[in-house]
């Protein structure tokens, strides 16, 4: 089974990329984000295809994703103009107050991971390790000095990945806010250094 890692994202598998990320996620989002409808909406209006390395099968299928963030863009972001496209006036204001909770700065000379998402009859094949280590060349090739991703304290497999793949954990970031609107607590920050 051979799979091919692309930089940026075909125009045909943006939707494809939304549920891919929507099924990473959405569980976690989905008081804020949802109903799933307006979500994958949402979402494939925002990708930013130049913060995004893509994984295809042999058939051209998109079977894979890694999103990253840097001071001149994220993957999935978007702005109060397509909250309000998707949500509405008043929809887009409270999700805008609820979402902020997640925001937090970049430090200098870091990328961050900006969600990894696997179709589900390919997890446990290795293509989210590969999908990782392009990053981790693209960042490298970019000039950054560390790699950095957040990983909910309760996912256990997706730290374990994290952790064989040269990742340390390097703190800890929690709010009783987050518990109440996206069902955590905490995350562990987890930093591997390029």
């Amino acid at each position: 089974m051979s799979i091919a890692l692309r930089h940026g994202l075909a125009g045909e598998h943006r939707a494809e990329a939304a549920r891919l990320y929507w099924q990473a996620f959405g569980s976690k989002l989905g008081r804020v984000m949802g109903p799933e409808p307006k979500a994958l909406r949402f979402i494939a209006r925002v990708i930013e295809v130049s913060h995004v390395i893509s994984a295809i099968d042999e058939s051209g299928e998109l079977i894979g994703v890694v999103g990253f963030r840097t001071p001149r863009g994220s993957f999935v972001g978007g702005c109060w103009d397509d909250l309000v496209a998707i949500y509405g006036w008043s929809g887009a204001l409270w999700r805008a107050a609820c979402l902020h909770l997640l925001a937090h700065d970049l430090a200098p000379k870091v990328m961050m991971v900006d969600g990894i998402a696997v179709r589900p009859d390919r997890r446990g094949t290795g293509v989210g390790a590969a999908l990782i280590e392009s990053l981790v060349a693209e960042a490298r090739e970019r000039g950054y000095d560390a790699l950095c991703l957040d990983v909910i304290d309760e996912n256990l497999r997706a730290r374990a990945l994290y952790q064989r793949l040269g990742f340390e954990v390097t703190g800890r970031r929690s709010s009783a806010l987050t518990r109440i609107v996206f069902d955590f607590r905490s995350v562990q920050v987890m930093r591997r250094r390029l």
